[in-house]
């Protein structure tokens, strides 16, 4: 008997000292009449007395709380488009540039790269124009009959991944579209993609076996309203041998501007002129 009194009694007190302890909440109709005075007007605030009420109050007039009580809720981040390491180029991706000597993948007139991961192989690609770039498979460096991976900005802004099909010279775009974990971005005048495409598909026209080696058709132009138009270059670059996926190299071609003084027969020509001037005529 003396200790079931002797229990209650701990338990009166207790709950006593925890009340005591428990600071009044910010919403409590005291503590917004005593801050606002007794007609709704400003009056003074006493000092908060612990950290717990100055955040409460703060909280509540911040207004991050919605008409029901709880939290606004907040939008995941956006992850942004990873840069192209150009550094990887011939090490552990192959690359092909083509532009100003020693241009990287933001400043290229075209940039592409390739690697293998696991059964698929990722494609980055980027050009410097408002619509679209590409990139097309072929057999004899010439358009027709050609597999076509190509990334396009479209009005509203974003950059899909599309699958065309080269007839002729016209490309057509092909429902079937192999490409997937597609990212693109239009930014700095610049289409850039990045997606992967799987090494081996069932046998189609319009689909390529990846495990082959192809000449590269590199193309780049406008877009209306999504849909690609005729590319920049009358003809578009192409690499001067077939490339394999599972060989990195690092190929550079000189765009039109730079190819006058690259070419060999070019230098002889001019060192011919040269000598000729300085020679004089008989």
């Amino acid at each position: 008997m003396i200790f079931l009194r002797s229990l209650l009694q701990l338990t009166v007190l207790l709950g006593q000292g925890s009340w005591r302890g428990v600071a009044p909440s910010p919403t409590d109709e005291g503590a917004l009449r005593a801050s606002h005075g007794d007609h709704g007007e400003p009056g003074h605030k006493e000092p908060h007395k612990d950290s717990y009420s100055t955040f409460a109050s703060e909280f509540l007039e911040s207004r991050h709380l919605s008409d029901d009580g709880y939290p606004f809720p907040t939008a995941p981040p956006v992850d942004p488009f990873a840069r192209i390491k150009v550094v990887d180029c011939g090490v552990t991706k192959g690359c092909i540039r083509y532009g100003k000597p020693g241009c990287d993948a933001e400043t290229c007139d075209y940039f592409m790269s390739y690697r293998r991961i696991g059964t698929d192989v990722e494609y980055e690609m980027s050009a410097d124009t408002d619509g679209w770039v590409a990139v097309g498979f072929s057999s004899d460096k010439k358009m027709g009959g050609d597999d076509v991976m190509g990334c396009v900005h479209d009005d509203n802004g974003r950059v899909r991944i599309h699958h065309f099909y080269n007839v002729g010279q016209w490309a057509k775009e092909i429902k079937r579209n192999p490409a997937r974990d597609e990212e693109g971005v239009f930014d700095n005048n610049r289409v850039t993609c990045r997606f992967k495409r799987p090494l081996y598909v069932p046998r189609e026209e319009t689909l390529v076996d990846l495990h082959l080696s192809w000449f590269y058709l590199l193309a780049w132009g406008p877009a209306i309203q999504g849909s690609i138009t005729r590319h920049d270059n009358d003809a578009p670059p192409v690499s001067d041998h077939m490339i394999s996926i599972y060989k990195y190299e690092d190929i550079f071609m000189p765009s039109t501007a730079y190819q006058t003084f690259s070419s060999p027969f070019c230098l002889l020509l001019i060192v011919a002129l040269t000598f000729y001037l300085l020679m004089g005529t008989p």
